[in-house]
């Protein structure tokens, strides 16, 4: 069955990530990211008639909490890293760091399921198209609290992670929790995780989570800890997923509850059991994607109560079902411009430019 078609590309402020040399830093200082060396196997954006984003845009863009925009470790030291207890080491530290990841990175299990902190103003990205963390994941966050209903003071924030594959814990890929704010997650590759690839959740806001390929992995994106969370959930969760490759990836991509706006656009979806599924009143405006062989598109009536969806210009193709749409949402131009590239356009452009190596 086929449906509209649509608009979708990113059109992203442009944030020079310049950063000092520093004497004794670990390996090489690159004067200014986010071009990566050593990504000689890059395919660019260009040829696809893509440019590459040079900073964030969407949510993650979004003056809030303190915070005017996201640019990570912007200023500081840059290092490159190639063993996990350099890494853990530098993405924990106080103040901006641009940690490069080089090669592959075992990270360990240790006492908490393979999860990793990750301090505010950090730039964590791979150098060159086979950069990767495998058995563990990112938490970007303060431990959990389920007092808390508000944001603290030192909630993490400012934090970029870009270009590198992410496979094998036992636990989350990336976890983003407790009120965290301005991250942007961008041209990364997900599989084969125990739980989520990128989940975020318990009041986290102003994120952008764009140009990443999903593949064998099964609950990929959760948005929003769970029905009876909405005291740090609700009016938070602002976050924006464009040019994302959701590639088998078998459902939660995403799955949302409490958000007021979540903006969905120019995706690629391929083989899930279901792509989108708002519930808890969440509000998603969902444009210009390409559905191919999904069960369910999108979905208002699941599991908790009803949400809200607005649908614009998508493309179906094979899916048993239509996009389920209710109520009303906010025009995501009221909070960040943007351009959606045309839905037909999504399968040539997306596959050729999300993922690693691509930056």
């Amino acid at each position: 069955m086929r449906l509209p078609r649509t608009l979708g590309a990113a059109a992203a402020a442009a944030v020079t990530l310049a950063v000092p040399t520093i004497p004794g830093a670990a390996a090489a200082v690159t004067p200014a990211l986010p071009t990566i060396p050593g990504a000689a196997a890059a395919v660019p954006l260009a040829a696809a008639g893509v440019p590459a984003a040079a900073g964030p845009d969407g949510f993650a863009t979004v003056a809030g909490h303190g915070q005017a925009t996201t640019t990570g470790g912007a200023g500081g030291p840059t290092v490159t890293v190639t063993t996990a207890a350099a890494f853990l080491d530098h993405i924990a530290r106080p103040g901006p760091y641009v940690v490069q990841v080089s090669g592959t990175i075992a990270l360990p299990v240790g006492a908490h399921d393979g999860m990793h902190p990750v301090a505010s103003d950090k730039t964590i990205v791979g150098l060159g198209p086979g950069a990767a963390l495998t058995g563990g994941g990112l938490t970007v966050g303060l431990p959990v609290d389920e007092d808390l209903t508000t944001p603290p003071p030192a909630a993490v924030h400012n934090v970029i992670i870009r270009n590198l594959r992410f496979s094998g814990s036992p636990d989350d890929l990336i976890n983003v929790q407790m009120f965290s704010h301005h991250i942007w997650i961008d041209h990364n590759d997900f599989s084969d995780g125990d739980d989520g690839a990128v989940d975020i959740k318990r009041g986290s806001d102003l994120i952008t989570v764009s140009w990443n390929r999903f593949h064998d992995h099964d609950k990929t994106l959760l948005l929003g800890h769970d029905d009876d969370n909405a005291a740090q959930d609700a009016g938070r969760l602002r976050v924006t997923y464009h040019h994302n490759f959701f590639d088998g990836s078998d459902q939660r991509n995403p799955r949302v509850r409490f958000a007021p706006l979540v903006h969905v656009y120019n995706n690629y979806y391929l083989d899930n059991s279901y792509g989108i599924a708002s519930t808890n009143d969440a509000g998603l405006f969902v444009e210009g994607n390409y559905f191919v062989s999904v069960n369910n598109p999108g979905r208002v009536d699941f599991s908790g109560p009803l949400g809200r969806m607005v649908q614009r210009d998508n493309i179906l193709v094979d899916c048993n079902h239509a996009i389920e749409t209710r109520g009303t949402v906010a025009e995501p131009r009221t909070f960040y411009p943007y351009t959606a590239d045309r839905a037909a356009s999504v399968p040539t452009i997306v596959p050729a430019g999300a993922g690693t190596g691509k930056v």
